[in-house]
């Protein structure tokens, strides 16, 4: 046979197979119902095939319907509200069949439901939840024993743990030096919480004195002047909170052993016995070392001053301007000082110094004086008790009972059901509140009130203000040869210098702070503003 010739390639014009025409899609559907074809003819009729599938064209810039529908969404509520609507223009991409919705993948966790951060909290372990509430601040431990009985129960029965954290890392080593710590199987809470106590009285009681020395003894009234002397206060008000810690502790051993003294001489205090150094002060003095002892000495008389000088008017209001102003009252007398030194110790002190108000806080001085000789000087009078004149019926007739009256009679006929059911109310109250006082806070803070029989008793037995440690101090600085003579002894002037020099920061701090400590114990030098403290 004659070969054929071969066919005539035909060459289509080109604006036929352009980038998607209507040939273009054509060819290319003619080529995919030829690869479904080939696959029925080589697997069969059951095998795999890919006609379902979607195509998409790979034009650029492409977005799903998805994501098409929310871009259009706000354009669909404009035109809704203005009663028009309209067509989109049909997407390119081929809708494919609804999809199963897929599970999360392995590094995806399922989101958990949300719980209490108590039931959280209690969740944990024991030796975690002990770690985490002592290294929380002293308040928030003492405002978590309100939450519940259970953050009650935990912190009550780890008191020794939370107690030795805070001893460790809160606590100044010259705090420790003056109260020393209990035994280990015996710490508590009542005892850090007491060093607090006595930490923050003297930071405040330390701002309200170089609130007063650097108006009246430096005069720098001016706010100028005082942005300008911030950084000396600051150094002063460092240097006066471990001065001041100690007097607390003075006063308050002082107070101590002086009613020890009284109970051993059967009421005869120190006006009945003979000496030559107050015997008492002198075993205070005792426990402490010599650098704190004369710190302390040359430092006492600023603090007795500054709190004399706050309990009078001011000394520039003459007699006329004292009326006008209002300030009829004279300053108090010494032995007024003298008690709420000894007897209420520098706390005392702290809440007449916060009182605004020359008339306010010399009236609370009065009460509070009035309140601890009004018994041993002054009996209570009793008050008579006013005489009911019998109500008379009109024209000879009895008024009728009210019912208030058939009420009462009622309940006393049936007083044995009551008191039944008040004693055992009163039974579960003793016995819940034997689980909230049965930590070793309710011990009470320290220095708290005196019974009157005490009080009787010490206070015509104080000491006179004029001699009150300074007399005995002084004797003991030149028995131990701390100083060579008195005149070594530095006086109110020199003082103030070296409160608010500039150098011998640091070795103060080692000597006051120790070296272990944590920084957290020592007030910060640059830390002009002072937040309130709370007790």
């Amino acid at each position: 046979m004659a070969q054929q010739p071969p066919r005539p390639v035909m060459v289509e014009p080109a604006h036929l197979t352009e980038f998607a025409s209507a040939r273009y899609f054509e060819k290319l559907s003619q080529q995919s119902q030829q690869q479904n074809q080939q696959q029925v003819d080589q697997h069969g009729p059951g095998g795999p095939s890919s006609a379902g599938a979607p195509f998409i064209l790979p034009l650029r810039g492409l977005k799903t319907p998805a994501a098409e529908e929310a871009a259009h969404q706000p354009e669909l509520k404009k035109k809704k509200r203005l009663g028009i609507s309209f067509f989109h223009k049909p997407s390119l991409v081929v809708p494919s069949e609804p999809q199963e919705q897929t599970k999360p993948l392995v590094g995806e966790a399922y989101p958990r439901p949300s719980l209490p951060f108590d039931s959280l909290f209690l969740n944990l372990p024991t030796e975690l939840q002990i770690q985490v509430i002592a290294s929380l601040p002293l308040s928030d431990i003492l405002n978590m024993r309100r939450w519940s009985r259970a953050f009650h129960a935990i912190i009550t029965a780890n008191e020794g743990p939370i107690a030795r954290y805070h001893l460790d890392h809160q606590i100044p080593s010259y705090a420790k030096r003056l109260y020393p710590p209990p035994d280990p199987s015996s710490l508590s809470l009542h005892y850090v919480c007491g060093l607090w106590h006595r930490l923050h009285i003297a930071a405040k009681l330390s701002s309200f004195i170089c609130e007063w020395v650097t108006k009246e003894i430096f005069l720098r009234t001016t706010e100028t002047q005082r942005l300008e002397f911030a950084p000396q206060r600051e150094r002063m008000r460092r240097r006066l909170i471990p001065l001041l810690f100690t007097i607390y502790h003075f006063f308050e051993t002082y107070r101590a052993r002086h009613i020890q003294f009284l109970q051993e001489h059967n009421g005869k205090g120190l006006l009945h016995t003979p000496y030559t150094l107050n015997p008492i002060e002198a075993e205070v003095m005792s426990m402490y070392d010599d650098r704190t002892l004369l710190q302390v000495h040359q430092v006492f008389p600023l603090v007795v001053a500054s709190f004399c000088r706050r309990l009078r008017p001011p000394s520039y209001v003459g007699r006329v301007e004292r009326t006008v102003r209002g300030y009829l009252k004279e300053k108090p007398a010494d032995e007024i000082h003298v008690a709420a030194l000894c007897i209420g110790g520098l706390r005392q002190v702290e809440r007449f110094w916060e009182i605004k108000g020359y008339n306010c806080r010399r009236g609370e001085v009065d009460r509070w004086y009035n309140s601890i000789i009004t018994t041993s000087r002054a009996p209570l009078m009793e008050v008579p008790q006013p005489t009911l004149k019998p109500r008379r019926g009109l024209m000879g007739l009895g008024r009728k009972k009210s019912s208030l009256t058939i009420r009462e009679a009622a309940k006393a006929s049936s007083g044995d059901v009551v008191n039944g059911t008040r004693e055992s109310m009163e039974s579960n109250l003793e016995r819940r509140n034997s689980v909230i006082w049965s930590s070793s806070l309710s011990q009470g803070m320290p220095m708290g009130p005196l019974p009157q029989e005490t009080l009787d008793l010490l206070v015509p037995d104080l000491p006179v203000l004029q001699q009150m440690w300074l007399t005995t101090a002084e004797a003991l600085i030149l028995e131990r040869k701390i100083v060579e003579r008195p005149a070594d002894i530095k006086k109110n002037a020199q003082v103030m210098l070296d409160l608010i020099r500039e150098d011998g920061i640091a070795d103060e701090d080692e000597w006051w702070y120790g070296q272990g400590d944590s920084p957290s114990v020592r007030p910060p030098l640059d830390a002009i503003d002072e937040d309130p403290i709370e007790d």
